[in-house]
């Protein structure tokens, strides 16, 4: 067997799927915007269909719509065609997927589709299709090539159609304003719901808190950030009012610029002040929307009495 170098045949099929779904923006057009806002018009739910390697992206593409605001579940067209089509209501839209659009058991439902005057909504990588002709809009996937060597099985046309899924949901999250712990309320099985599910209390950290004193020397600001395990320390004067952090990032940007003279720093030297803070009662998806907006890592917990804990992503 002659030695083959994996690592760029890795390397190439990155390449022509990253093409792939550059095409896609290339060709992106008011259709895409046409498909959201009937999908936010509709009454009914998304109903993601395809067969074969499409079947199983547009299970993907049903899954993040429903688990992220938009009503949506996929249906395998032949079971579609032997009576699952009862399940199809007039207000739902029909989401295509088949990068030839020739396959024949969606084909097959367009009558019934535009009988029963559903908004079918196709994705194919062939304008001339009958399901891209035959369909209310068109979702243009085309791609150049597949990264399949032998150009047969699905690689590059998959991926193409999975982003455009990708871009259908978050397009629609965005216009519903879905939060963080309406994903959460989805996912309660999984340990980001639970965590988003729960308040600050449940899961900040109360106890051998990395207290320093305003004029502690750099020496003990290092010893405090290391022994605490949360890679911060508090400077406060009472434990109570806090008057500013100090992270490991801190300490680190200190070192390059002061080099010699850093050790000849306090902990007010070093803090940010005016740390982001939080209410222990507060959800931990409002805790962790303030930690992704402040780029930050870490809340103080205050009460009116003071400092009660700090909560982590």
């Amino acid at each position: 067997m002659p030695s083959q170098d994996h690592a760029a045949i890795a390397r190439e099929v990155f390449r022509i799927e990253a093409e792939a779904i550059a095409g896609l923006e290339a060709n992106l057009d008011g259709r895409f915007t046409q498909a959201v806002e009937a999908i936010l018009a509709a009454t009914g739910r998304v109903i993601v269909c395809g067969m074969g390697k499409s079947g199983i992206i547009g299970k993907k593409i049903a899954a993040t719509l429903a688990s992220t605001g938009t009503p949506a579940f996929f249906m395998h067209p032949g079971e579609a065609l032997h009576g699952d089509l009862g399940m199809v209501t007039r207000g739902d839209v029909f989401v295509a997927i088949s990068n030839s659009g020739e396959t024949e058991e969606l084909v097959k439902l367009l009558p019934y589709l535009r009988e029963n005057g559903n908004l079918v909504v196709s994705m194919t990588g062939n304008i001339q299709s009958t399901l891209a002709t035959h369909s209310g809009l068109h979702l243009s996937i085309r791609i150049e090539r597949e990264a399949c060597p032998l150009q047969l099985a699905p690689t590059a046309s998959t991926t193409a159609a999975l982003a455009m899924g990708d871009a259908l949901a978050v397009a629609l999250m965005n216009a519903r304003g879905f939060q963080a712990h309406q994903f959460a309320r989805f996912h309660p099985g999984g340990s980001l719901g639970r965590r988003l599910l729960q308040r600050v209390r449940d899961e900040m950290r109360t106890q051998n808190l990395p207290f320093v004193q305003p004029r502690a020397s750099a020496a003990t600001v290092l010893s405090c950030v290391d022994q605490g395990g949360l890679g911060v320390a508090l400077v406060t004067e009472d434990q109570k009012y806090v008057q500013g952090i100090i992270t490991d990032g801190d300490l680190r940007r200190s070192l390059i610029d002061h080099r010699q003279r850093f050790f000849t720093l306090e902990a007010s030297e070093l803090m940010t002040p005016g740390p982001v803070t939080i209410g222990p009662d507060s959800g931990m998806s409002v805790a962790i929307e303030l930690m992704a907006r402040h780029q930050i890592t870490l809340l103080v917990v205050m009460e009116a009495d003071g400092i009660v804990g700090v909560i982590q992503k």
